[in-house]
């Protein structure tokens, strides 16, 4: 399973996907909505995708996960929209033989999704907000055009 949501993530269901009667681990990551950021007090976050290539490179992700590790299965799903504090905006389930490999197909998950999906980040603070992940590229082009 690897979806996109407009709503709450149900982490269990992600479990009972994935987990099969060889597994002696199945890892559950979440990510969730933090308060403090950047120094700041976050309000609140939002996220956007690209729903439909978002799916695909998720389902490429745990291919490269098959690939690497010797795991029964993978999921993963994001949320969208606005997320209050504590609220999970990413979960992500591997079950495997052993734990080991697991927890480090696990980290590769959420690694690999922050690189290459196409899911974007905004935090909102008490007094203002930016999108998260694009700071340094705004500060290229900015490079770029001072140079030309």
């Amino acid at each position: 399973m690897f979806k996109v949501v407009d709503g709450p993530i149900d982490d269990i269901a992600l479990e009972d996907v994935v987990r099969t009667e060889a597994d002696g681990a199945v890892i559950v990551f979440r990510g969730v909505a933090r308060r403090y950021s950047r120094g700041r007090d976050v309000v609140h976050l939002e996220y956007e995708a690209y729903p439909e290539m978002a799916e695909k490179v998720m389902a490429q992700i745990g291919d490269e996960i098959k690939g690497r590790w010797p795991v029964s299965g993978v999921a993963i799903v994001h949320r969208t929209g606005v997320l209050q504090i504590g609220q999970a905006s990413v979960a992500i389930a591997v079950s495997a033989p052993h734990r080991g490999e697991a927890f480090e197909a696990a980290q590769y998950a959420i690694d690999r999704l922050k690189q290459v999906v196409p899911i974007w980040k905004k935090e909102v603070w008490s007094d203002g907000s930016q999108w998260i992940g694009w700071e340094h590229e705004a500060h290229a082009q900015e490079s770029r055009a001072a140079g030309q």
